[in-house]
């Protein structure tokens, strides 16, 4: 009985919200509503909102497009995995500030944003911003940091400028992007973009039963450890926050004119894509996967992809494979191992330049260390197996130290960063050796330097306190004469 008397509450204030309505309007009021076949758009008609059905499909979504571009590009769906079958959908806000996806015909919500802020907001309304992010907020209060609930929070398959995908650490609201299923059903897909928090962050892509597709590697202060720097952006801005409360990833637009988008497609690609006003399509400016090393550990254990190669898989320098038949044919499952194994007293490191950095997720990390610092913590652990900076910049900072077998690393060139992996003695070579024997002589010769320097100082002090004696003598002797030495060498300067 209290379950029809809501339905009916609904219904009652859906049929009074309609005759309220006004088109022109880029928000939602408590006393409106939007039904299918109305539409609601941005200040500057950017993006529109309101409910749709793909090509191909008889299913009925409330969702957010372009409306400035003349594919009409969806980029948020609200009921993505609950359709309606007909045109009886309407979306409405209700006075405790939660706006729900209702199916007129029978009452049912498909959808609600879950909020209940009775206690927070007098006046909510709902509006799409020209962001393309629809929020919550009061009627009264525009701050940002004051949205009651945003679209933002709750992506689809598309990042917008502005957008995070990330973590709050404080409400642990987890933003991540999710494929469609296929091209004319947006309900979720095998595919996902996420920020993966455990050890030092980084990004993956996954496929089904969360495996790892494609990883950019952690942030180096400059981009992505996986990226390729050098190349100008003239476009958009990446930024990677990392703090107590967040850790997202996001960017911003260079050029507002310039519309530009991240997707996560139905085929598990990761695409950036850039409007072209004079083709009327959308350009792929960059996607991941993009190569056979961009697979997510594709060498596996100690291995090095690189595309130059053929094959691409091969074992990093002092490593051999673990079977080496497997290996003859191209079979990289098994990865590589030491050709000597550690001892910890003895071990050493080897710097290998121009790599994308091994996954983080079983990493250690101190941001304010430096490399000689992140050196010494590693090799007092004997189960830590390579150590590099975090920050890139400058002369480098911050400490990322590894404890088990390195994976997914990838030959980049100039574009790559340096890591230092742990050795065997044997194994660092008459370079290695001989670093050894410089850092010993540096430090024997510090130490002769010091002791001479407090000999010679000793030494003074001891001449000094005699000459003062002497001259004590002298004064009590020739008082005249002295004064006579005195005057004259005063006059000299």
């Amino acid at each position: 009985m209290a379950e029809s008397l809501t339905k009916l509450a609904f219904l009652c204030c859906f049929c009074l919200s309609t005759l309220l309505f006004s088109q022109a309007s880029d928000s939602i009021l408590p006393t409106k509503s939007l039904p299918d076949g109305k539409f609601i758009v941005s200040s500057n008609r950017t993006f529109e909102m309101g409910f749709f059905s793909p090509d191909g499909s008889k299913n009925s979504f409330f969702g957010i497009w372009y409306k400035i571009i003349s594919t009409g590009t969806v980029v948020w769906v609200a009921n993505r995995d609950s359709p309606l079958n007909d045109t009886s959908g309407a979306l409405t806000l209700t006075q405790d500030g939660n706006l729900i996806v209702l199916n007129t015909a029978n009452g049912n919500v498909l959808w609600s944003s879950g909020g209940n802020y009775t206690s927070t907001i007098q006046n909510p309304v709902a509006q799409l911003l020209e962001s393309g992010n629809l929020v919550i907020r009061d009627a009264n209060d525009e701050n940002p940091e004051n949205y009651l609930w945003q679209s933002f929070d709750y992506p689809s398959d598309t990042a917008l400028p502005g957008m995070k995908i990330g973590k709050n650490l404080v409400t642990g609201l987890d933003r991540v992007l999710r494929s469609w299923k296929n091209g004319d059903d947006p309900s979720t897909g095998n595919y996902s973009f996420l920020l993966d928090s455990h050890g030092f962050p980084q990004l993956f892509l996954m496929g089904s039963g969360s495996v790892e597709r494609f990883r950019y590697g952690p942030w180096n202060g400059e981009t992505f450890s996986g990226s390729s720097r050098g190349k100008k952006n003239l476009i958009f801005a990446v930024q990677f926050v990392f703090n107590w409360k967040e850790i997202y990833y996001t960017y911003h637009l260079i050029n507002p004119s310039v519309f530009t988008r991240l997707v996560v497609n139905q085929t598990g690609d990761l695409q950036r894509l850039s409007w072209n006003p004079r083709t009327q399509a959308w350009t792929t400016l960059v996607y991941r996967p993009a190569d056979i090393c961009d697979s997510y550990g594709i060498c596996h254990g100690y291995g090095i992809c690189d595309n130059s190669n053929n094959p691409a898989c091969s074992c990093l320098d002092k490593f051999k494979p673990q079977n080496e038949e497997d290996w003859a044919s191209a079979v990289w499952s098994g990865g590589c191992v030491r050709r000597t194994p550690l001892n910890c007293t003895n071990d050493g490191f080897i710097k290998y330049s121009g790599v994308k950095l091994p996954d983080t997720r079983n990493s250690w990390y101190n941001q304010s260390m430096n490399l000689e610092e992140c050196e010494k913590m590693c090799m007092k652990n004997c189960s830590c197996v390579a150590y590099a900076n975090i920050d890139i910049r400058g002369e480098g900072s911050g400490c990322l130290l590894w404890f088990e077998d390195l994976m997914d690393i990838k030959n980049l060139g100039e574009s790559g960063q340096d890591i230092y992996i742990r050795m065997a003695s044997s194994e660092l070579g008459s370079s290695g050796r001989k670093a050894k024997i410089i850092r010993v002589c540096l430090t024997l010769l510090a130490v002769i330097l010091l002791l001479g320097l407090f000999l010679t100082l000793y030494k003074w002090k001891k001449q000094q306190k005699r000459h003062m004696e002497d001259t004590q003598r002298q004064q009590e002797l020739t008082r005249e004469g002295n004064y006579e030495i005195i005057t004259s060498t005063l006059l000299d300067l």
